[in-house]
């Protein structure tokens, strides 16, 4: 199979950016589908890069951005529903997946890749693990000719990401000591860089069609010791106390009604299932450690020139 044009939803997020940049690096030709092409017209420096202005939850549009394309790319993803209501998982993962693998279908697209998660399951612990477990089942048992391949990733790290950094400014935020829920949860954080070469060599790669593929990094590690890490990385003293699962829940509870929702209770039982890939899984290469002081230490010029980038929002591959 060969692919040359790419059609992306959610390409102007913190993975999509990495993987644009990596798909036009290898020669192709990539349509990145969002409802504010105006927000990032970074993305239109990249010549063989095209923003098209569209509402990916409307079939007709999907329908007719995906004619002529090779493949389609859906990375669209939620942790958090806005609101109180808790349909956003619905929305975002089950019914756009059935809208997306139905409008492959319709024109004619021969290839979708699907942004899933770790342990990815109709009958998991939590709404999220739950909307994506369905939406990993419609697009398998609904591909007809389209050959689908999901990903499975742990959290993923990188310049721009919302895991470590958020951790950075709560660290910062409290200064003396610092509450965490969870801290014996288990993760095997991915580089976003690896995120995207996987994508890219499984675009015309056979062995892969009809397939999971799940994505770990190198390492194993508590929360608590991302947070430690985060923290020595930062210069802050703060003291992580431990949090138990009856006061956990009574401060997701409390969090999940504060802007922007650091915590929730679904995310809690997200955490009920360790974030590390089944045994025999080949680690992705790239060490949290040879990236994050890059981006979260803010002692040297060049993570300096990296929260730079942050806020420009030209989160690129690593030089």
């Amino acid at each position: 199979m060969r692919i040359e044009n790419v059609c992306i939803l959610g390409g102007t997020g913190f993975v999509g950016r990495q993987l644009v940049n990596r798909l036009h690096e290898a020669g192709k030709r990539v349509r990145v589908l969002t409802r504010h092409p105006a927000r990032h017209r970074e993305l239109l420096v990249l010549p063989r890069v095209e923003l098209r202005e569209a509402n990916v939850h409307d079939p007709e549009t999907l329908e007719r951005e995906f004619q002529g394309q090779d493949a389609v790319i859906n990375l669209v993803g939620i942790l958090n529903p806005a609101g109180r209501k808790s349909g956003g998982f619905q929305r975002a993962h089950v019914e756009l997946a059935e809208k997306v693998i139905g409008a492959c279908n319709a024109a004619g697209v021969s290839r979708l890749l699907y942004m899933s998660a770790l342990h990815a399951d109709p009958d998991g612990p939590s709404q999220y693990l739950q909307s994506k477990g369905r939406a990993e089942a419609i697009v398998f048992e609904q591909a007809g000719e389209v050959a689908v391949t999901v990903f499975r990733p742990s959290v993923i790290f990188g310049p721009g990401d919302g895991f470590l950094n958020r951790f950075a400014g709560l660290l910062r935020t409290l200064p003396c000591s610092f509450p965490l829920v969870r801290a014996d949860a288990r993760f095997a954080p991915v580089f976003v860089g690896d995120v995207a070469n996987a994508f890219h060599d499984a675009l015309e790669d056979e062995a892969t069609f009809g397939q999971p593929i799940h994505l770990c990094g190198p390492k194993t590690y508590t929360l608590r010791e991302l947070v430690e890490y985060t923290r020595e990385l930062t210069g802050q003293r703060n003291v992580i106390i431990g949090i138990p699962g009856g006061l956990a829940k009574i401060q997701a509870w409390f969090l999940e009604k504060v802007p922007g929702k650091p915590l929730t209770r679904d995310n809690l039982r997200s955490m009920d299932v360790d974030s590390v890939c089944p045994e025999g899984t080949r680690a992705q290469p790239t060490a949290l450690e040879a990236v994050a002081p890059l981006y979260i230490g803010r002692r040297n010029l060049r993570s300096r020139y990296y929260a730079f980038r942050e806020r420009a929002g030209r989160n690129g591959e690593l030089d």
